[in-house]
């Protein structure tokens, strides 16, 4: 019980800064139609309510499962079976993400349908798929991470002069919405659960950064999909 409370202040004061920023913009500056602004207070309360149990249920599930998950697939000693759990992971899980359906949803109204949000989704999932399977081969194999950040960012502005202009922001917001809500706490739990299993004595510097790496797929993927759409 003090978990849920706890955990509902803290949705509150995420959401409540913004909440008086608005308030006291409507009464100053704006002044929108009183419609809009009792719409906007509706949402507030909906919102509050959704990410407070939102928040409760990667608490109480997907943190947990994800490690478990993490913790399991090493002792199968098939490497081959981390590495496509891991991709299905990050893929199903960028699927469900709130945020990448929001972008998509623009990107598709602003190219009026010539970038389908249903192609958009599933490229950026592809991408972190790929590049979450990628960071468990880093944990297996010890590989620093500089090093693949470096070459997969150089990668990424080496093709950002080959597709076209919209495509290059579109890419590097696509890598930012996959660190939301729903990617981020499984993806994290997920590498923690390998890390610990493989490398026990310094599991806390192999679990994290895969985050980092994995937001690297979606802008190579966007990127990608420029060129096929050039």
């Amino acid at each position: 019980m003090d978990k849920f409370k706890e955990t509902f202040l803290e949705v509150v004061y995420a959401i409540f800064p913004v909440t008086v920023v608005v308030i006291l913009l409507q009464f100053s500056l704006i002044w929108l139609p009183m419609e809009a602004f009792i719409q906007f207070l509706i949402g507030v309360v909906f919102v509050t309510i959704g990410l407070w149990l939102f928040l409760i249920g990667v608490q109480v599930g997907l943190l947990p499962i994800g490690e478990l998950v993490g913790k399991t697939l090493p002792k199968t000693g098939k490497l081959s079976l981390l590495l496509f759990v891991a991709f299905l992971l990050g893929f199903v899980v960028t699927v469900a993400e709130p945020d990448v359906r929001v972008l998509a949803t623009q990107v598709d109204q602003v190219s009026n349908g010539q970038i389908g949000s249903g192609i958009l989704i599933y490229s950026v999932a592809l991408g972190v798929g790929i590049f979450v399977a990628l960071a468990m081969l880093r944990i297996v194999y010890q590989i620093p991470i500089q090093y693949l950040l470096i070459a997969s960012y150089g990668l990424a502005f080496a093709l950002s002069f080959f597709i076209p202009k919209g495509f290059v922001p579109i890419s590097f917001d696509a890598g930012g919405v996959t660190t939301g809500p729903m990617t981020v706490p499984f993806i994290i739990a997920l590498g923690v659960g390998v890390a610990s299993v493989l490398r026990s004595k310094s599991s806390s510097a192999d679990s994290f950064g895969l985050v980092g790496l994995a937001s690297v797929g979606p802008i190579l993927a966007v990127m990608i999909l420029g060129v096929i759409y050039r």
